[in-house]
């Protein structure tokens, strides 16, 4: 199954169907896109973690979750974050901003190198 995902990673990041997928088989979740995108990442904190007791391998909040704790500074978290989304056992197609899709471990790999060059 594929889910319709928004994220903040890269701006927009969005998991979306293959072309054999129906209209029936979309899922969409709430991952704070627009509380990260507003600049509320404390918010956003709040709402991912309360999230992620029901959902704890969503990649996709996983992601969001590790840009909402690197916009706080909170880089250790924020790699755990990433880490946790790339270990993942769920795993789906994400289009970036630049419109590439790209499976959400490699969507996770990239927002950890981006995290380690704003480390450095």
């Amino acid at each position: 199954m594929f889910a319709t995902t928004t994220l903040a990673f890269l701006m927009l990041v969005q998991a979306g169907p293959s072309a054999a997928t129906t209209p029936s088989e979309i899922e969409t979740r709430d991952v704070a896109y627009e509380t990260l995108a507003s600049g509320e990442a404390r918010a956003a904190i709040e709402r991912l973690e309360a999230a992620r007791a029901e959902n704890p391998g969503d990649p996709a909040l996983l992601i969001n979750l590790g840009a909402a704790y690197a916009a706080v500074g909170e880089y250790q978290l924020a790699e755990q974050a990433y880490r946790e989304a790339i270990a993942s056992d769920d795993r789906y197609d994400l289009e970036l901003a630049s419109g590439e899709w790209v499976d959400s471990r490699q969507a996770a790999r990239l927002a950890l190198l981006s995290l380690d060059s704003t480390t450095d």
